[in-house]
């Protein structure tokens, strides 16, 4: 058997965030600048995003908590809190998150338990605990304490990747091995009111998130994605224009206008190593009906879309997901593989159809990833 991703499946905080009135509290913060207001009015509106999800549940803007750490409802106020305390609610909210988007991924694969399970890998960002999650989710579902575990922190939107190709490289070694990889994110936590326009855009358009795959070559009858190859790249120019630093008042999002740039200018060379991989396919991008693009912000879309010449049709999972939840960080690419896989992967024929994917994150790094999609064999 080819290394397969089985499912993937996903866990949300229950609490909603709805564009508008997120906006316009913003807006409201004392100390803005003219320029400030005018940013956060165009960053918000413009974002293409109707809601997204926090595990904070005082940015439903409507709770009037005893003691605020994050909005006074009765002032109107975003508050400030240290890092030190957005970094204690990430330990309390992320840990249900990757066991519950692991125990949902598990429960997809019925002829798998518990004790099938060889390896965990967990991916975030937006926090740091020891005992971390992924001894959390050895924990929380049972599995045996000899799990291999490993945890990828730090790197970003495009950290799903380096877990997905770290999960193929583990189940080459041992085909008998079941890697659960678990992306969540807490990016609401870091917000804060500013007049600095990267603090402005992470407002407009960072979200909470979990996702979770099983990763195996075992034998199997279902449906499915076998990962066939990743490339990663560091283009040239962007270190100083995407970065992710810890600051007194949370971490502190870099994200230059230049960006979509940046990708315009170094996106074909970025995908010429992953597509020669394989010699059927073409630099037209027409071979390949699905394009699962890491959806950073509309602008990166508009650049990805018009570069690689994408119908509007191929880029559906990437908007599709922006809208619904915003930018989960690293869980975000995961949601959109799993839209394509739920909304294709019954009408595959017998060779499957093909999807390139790609996320984007600090360096500037890249990393690209060609899959196929196979249908259920059981019929």
């Amino acid at each position: 058997m080819p290394v397969m991703m089985r499912t993937i499946q996903t866990a949300l905080p229950p609490t909603v965030l709805l564009q508008e009135p997120a906006r316009d509290v913003f807006a409201a913060q004392p100390g803005l600048t003219r320029l400030g207001q005018r940013l956060i009015a165009t960053s918000f509106d413009s974002a293409q995003i109707s809601t997204r999800r926090t595990a904070v549940a005082e940015l439903t803007l409507d709770s009037r908590a005893q003691d605020p750490v994050f909005f006074d409802r009765d002032t109107g106020l975003l508050l400030s809190p240290s890092t030190k305390v957005r970094n204690e609610i990430f330990a309390r909210e992320a840990g249900p998150l990757f066991i519950e988007s692991a125990r949902k991924a598990l429960d997809a694969c019925p002829d798998l338990t518990a004790a099938d399970v060889t390896h965990v890998i967990t991916v975030s960002c937006t926090g740091f605990y020891n005992p971390g999650p992924d001894y959390q989710v050895v924990r929380g579902l049972g599995l045996s304490p000899s799990t291999q575990r490993y945890h990828l922190g730090f790197m970003g939107c495009y950290a799903a990747f380096p877990g997905l190709r770290a999960a193929k490289s583990f189940c080459e070694a041992d085909p008998n091995a079941v890697v659960l990889v678990i992306c969540v994110e807490l990016c609401s936590l870091h917000v804060r009111s500013s007049n600095n326009p990267d603090a402005i855009m992470g407002s407009a358009i960072f979200a909470d998130g979990a996702a979770a795959a099983v990763v195996t070559a075992r034998e199997y009858q279902g449906a499915g994605m076998r990962l066939d190859h990743f490339e990663t790249i560091l283009t040239p120019v962007g270190e100083e224009s995407m970065a992710w630093n810890i600051g007194d008042e949370g971490f502190e999002m870099v994200l230059g206008t230049y960006v979509p740039h940046i990708i315009d200018d170094h996106i074909v060379g970025a995908l010429e190593p992953l597509l020669a991989h394989d010699e059927s396919l073409t630099d037209t991008y027409a071979d390949i009906p699905h394009w699962g693009i890491h959806p950073g912000g509309r602008a990166i879309l508009d650049r990805v879309q018009r570069r690689l010449e994408l119908s509007d049709k191929q880029l559906e999972p990437a908007r599709r997901v922006l809208n619904d939840y915003g930018n989960m960080s690293s869980a975000t690419v995961m949601f959109v593989l799993k839209d394509i896989m739920e909304g294709a992967v019954t009408g595959a024929g017998p060779e499957g159809e093909r999807v390139c994917s790609m996320a984007f994150g600090p360096g500037l790094t890249v990393e690209t990833a060609l899959m196929t999609l196979l249908p259920d064999r059981t019929s």
